[in-house]
């Protein structure tokens, strides 16, 4: 996509791309947006999205790709081995699903989370860190009760560990594993104990054998395995530490 647009149109064709899991009623809900890693939109957000429906959380699963006309292909040729579209650049997505936001009438403006799964997370901390905002669009992160990270990549050029997140307080809840051959899960505690440091609640779930992407039975890189009870445990953990925070 060529060069910063307004954050109202990266907003208004972002949407286009996005997929909402609703529970029924006209809300307002509590809800969660979800970004996807670098391999992009798998069926396994739709999975984590209906376990939260039933717990009724909204979820919005974004697809970072399509606007920007990137295959799958191309994703785990040049996002994956981070050629280009860092953290940092993809974290106007966020800002631009923040500001969507504020247009509809079924969201509880209290009870906002981010999610995102390796890049996603990683998106989701340097926006945090403050990567991706046009002036005046960081305060929307304010609104921010929840960040959920599921093997989020923090090495560099990750900002977190570094620059900490300012002003921003949302719970953080993480999912590493021991056998995670990809973000690895050194640089993401390292990353984690700097927010601890800085005086932000941290929970993390620590699954002993697993590799990345475990929760995810469409992966196709050698370096991951599919564990089933783990998914479960993870997709358990997000929906606890989603009504956790929407409720404190």
């Amino acid at each position: 996509m060529p060069g910063p647009v307004p954050i109202e149109e990266h907003a208004e064709r972002l949407a286009r791309h996005f997929t909402l899991h609703l529970p029924d009623g006209p809300g307002p809900h509590p809800v969660v947006i979800q970004l996807h890693g670098c391999g992009g939109r798998q069926p396994l957000h739709d999975t984590y999205a209906q376990a939260a429906k039933a717990a009724g959380i909204a979820s919005i699963v974004v697809d970072s790709y399509t606007l920007r006309g990137i295959s799958r292909r191309a994703a785990q040729l040049t996002i994956c081995t981070g050629l280009r579209l860092r953290g940092a650049e993809r974290a106007i997505d966020l800002h631009a699903v923040l500001h969507w936001l504020d247009g509809q009438a079924w969201v509880d403006p209290g009870r906002i989370a981010a999610a995102g799964w390796s890049h996603g997370g990683w998106t989701i901390m340097d926006a945090l860190s403050g990567a991706g905002a046009h002036a005046g669009d960081s305060a929307r992160l304010d609104r921010l009760k929840a960040a959920f990270l599921v093997y989020p990549y923090a090495g560099l050029p990750s900002l977190t560990a570094t620059r900490g997140w300012g002003v921003y307080r949302p719970k953080v809840s993480a999912v590493l594993g021991t056998r995670d051959a990809v973000a690895g899960h050194i640089m993401p505690r390292r990353a984690l104990d700097r927010l601890s440091r800085d005086g932000l609640e941290v929970e993390v779930l620590t699954l002993e054998g697993a590799t990345h992407s475990f929760d995810d039975p469409d992966a196709d890189d050698p370096r991951t395995r599919y564990n089933a009870d783990q998914a479960a445990q993870a997709r358990a953990f997000f929906v606890r530490s989603l009504e956790q925070a929407f409720d404190s």
